[in-house]
């Protein structure tokens, strides 16, 4: 019997490998202002993060900025918990098969795009953003 050709699928040490590669390549004016920020792998949002979110399956969400952002922050705010980062390793491998998007391409897609939500950023925001990247210069 012929060896399959794939080997085991991602695990969340190797989503932190990827996304800590990934982290590297967002430019230093971005990633100073991220300082800070934990980025933490799981593999689903948790409870709690379903129910906030609606959300009809674990698989739904990608990724997930906890924090106050920086657009609403004042001067005088005491921080309470860190700002958090996280990525959710079961639904990104699913998208990844579900797409054949690159892995890493997609795990730092979801990074800057929560990265974006750290600086005060909207979902509508960020897709404008990503509209006009992908567009190309008007």
């Amino acid at each position: 019997m012929p060896q399959e050709p794939f080997g085991p699928p991602p695990d969340l040490a190797d989503i932190d490998r990827i996304a800590a590669a990934a982290f590297l390549t967002i430019p230093d004016i971005l990633r100073q202002h991220v300082e800070g920020v934990a980025i933490r792998i799981e593999d689903f949002p948790d409870d709690e993060t379903l129910a906030e979110m609606e959300l009809e399956s674990p698989f739904d969400l990608l990724g997930l900025y906890r924090g106050a952002d920086l657009a609403h922050r004042g001067v005088n705010d005491v921080r309470r918990d860190v700002d958090m980062i996280f990525l959710y390793r079961r639904p990104l491998l699913d998208y990844w098969c579900d797409t054949g998007e690159e892995l890493t391409l997609l795990v730092r897609h979801v990074l800057i795009h929560e990265i974006g939500h750290h600086f005060g950023f909207s979902d509508d925001d960020m897709d404008e953003i990503e509209a006009g990247v992908d567009s190309g210069p008007a």
